[in-house]
């Protein structure tokens, strides 16, 4: 059982459970058609461990993120048209991902809680 002081890093198994969902959100996320498009021009094994990093840090992990805040990097993703729905669409992959990989339901509401905390930043407001 988890304690309060359990973060939810931990809680999700820790580097190996951030690593698992994360490949597992990227494969969704090219392969859907609402989103896939703001990926066309990503290095995405560098996207990908950026993003790697970003969640273990907000999770709770080592905090070893040096990359953009929300609303510089995404800025040009707002230029190209990016909006609710599009990060509705993110928050349904990764709660997808998480699904799959056995995390409880509790945790993923928290790690949607923790994107939606996000989204006025993500989507410049």
């Amino acid at each position: 059982m988890a304690t309060q002081s359990t973060s939810l890093y931990e809680q999700l198994g820790g580097q190996p459970a951030v690593e698992a969902a994360v490949d597992l959100f990227y494969r969704k996320v090219l392969a859907d058609d609402r989103i896939s498009r703001f990926f066309d021009d990503v290095d995405m094994d560098r996207q990908i461990a950026k993003q790697k990093a970003f969640l273990t840090y907000v999770f709770g992990g080592p905090a070893n993120y040096s990359g953009q805040d929300m609303r510089r990097g995404h800025a040009h993703l707002i230029e190209r048209g990016l909006n609710d729905s599009h990060f509705n669409a993110v928050v349904e992959l990764l709660g997808q991902s998480l699904k799959e990989l056995g995390v409880a339901d509790e945790l993923i509401g928290k790690v949607a809680a923790i994107a939606e905390g996000a989204r006025a930043d993500v989507l410049n407001r």
